[in-house]
């Protein structure tokens, strides 16, 4: 299960989404999290579904990368969608045995947000594999520069959330190790109960824990010998900027927040009403 976890990873390529500015990735990349939310019927949340097919198309990375990092969060999509079916009662009455009941408003919010939690875990995978951890650092601290007129360190902020993005394969690929050593000396970790299972992690915990302090400590070391101070009067070889492509990722952008504000206003009440009032 830890080697489907490829979250924070990146892909090289040489796709259209590689070559856009990183600033432009994280903006769409919120972009189409918002979107996703707010698309209020079917028609609005497939134009979601299909812009970001698009994008996927555009990145060149296998379509097998995103549905491996969707493998881990099958368990939260079913919980989720159990939840919403059984806890909205709106709607037409589809099943009813002793108490449970299930409604067409119940079943059509559970796909809504099964198909919304996808595509947000989609989205956030396809910036982490086509920008790298310096450019995810740089464009950070670009967007978030507006803060330094209030005192704050935006270049550690933006050093420290990219380094937690870049070590999260680190730590999942650690933890296999300590795993199949736990393993081989003969620790049970698949077997007996619940209580059973979280004490037989506590051998991988504490070996985890303190490896975590060890790099933790080494990347300390290789970042003092290398004369790193933080972000000030620091230059860079390569400087940001937008081009043609990020320009053309903003107008389609923008016409898809349209059609989702226009499917919204004008075809959420049509479909409800079809799909509540049993007619599809």
């Amino acid at each position: 299960m830890l080697n489907d976890i490829t979250f924070g990873q990146y892909y090289p390529g040489n796709g259209v989404i590689h070559k856009m500015d990183p600033r432009a990735k994280i903006l769409f990349t919120i972009a189409f999290i918002v979107l996703s939310f707010i698309a209020g019927n079917a028609v609005s949340l497939l134009l979601v579904t299909f812009a970001l097919g698009a994008v996927i198309l555009l990145s060149r990375i296998p379509l097998k990368m995103y549905l491996k990092t969707l493998k881990p969060i099958i368990p939260i999509i079913i919980l989720t969608s159990i939840i919403n079916a059984l806890y909205v009662s709106s709607g037409k009455v589809l099943v009813e045995w002793q108490f449970i009941t299930i409604t067409s408003g119940g079943l059509l919010t559970a796909v809504y947000m099964s198909t919304r939690i996808a595509l947000l875990i989609m989205c956030s995978s396809m910036l982490t594999y086509t920008t790298t951890p310096t450019q995810l650092t740089d464009a950070i601290e670009r967007l978030l520069s507006p803060l330094k007129y209030i005192k704050l360190d935006v270049h550690s902020l933006a050093m420290m959330m990219t380094i937690a993005l870049r070590f999260i394969p680190t730590l999942i690929e650690e933890t296999e190790k300590i795993m199949s050593a736990q393993k081989a000396r003969g620790a049970d970790m698949e077997n007996g109960g619940l209580l059973k299972r979280i004490k037989a992690l506590i051998p991988v915990l504490i070996p985890l824990l303190i490896s975590s302090f060890r790099r933790a400590s080494e990347l300390a070391d290789a970042m003092e010998c290398r004369c790193y101070h933080g972000g000030k009067g620091r230059t860079r070889i390569k400087k940001l900027h937008m081009g043609l492509i990020d320009l053309v990722s903003l107008i389609a952008l923008a016409a898809v927040f349209v059609g989702v504000i226009f499917a919204n206003a004008c075809l959420s009440g049509v479909l409800y009403s079809l799909f509540i009032g049993g007619v599809l």
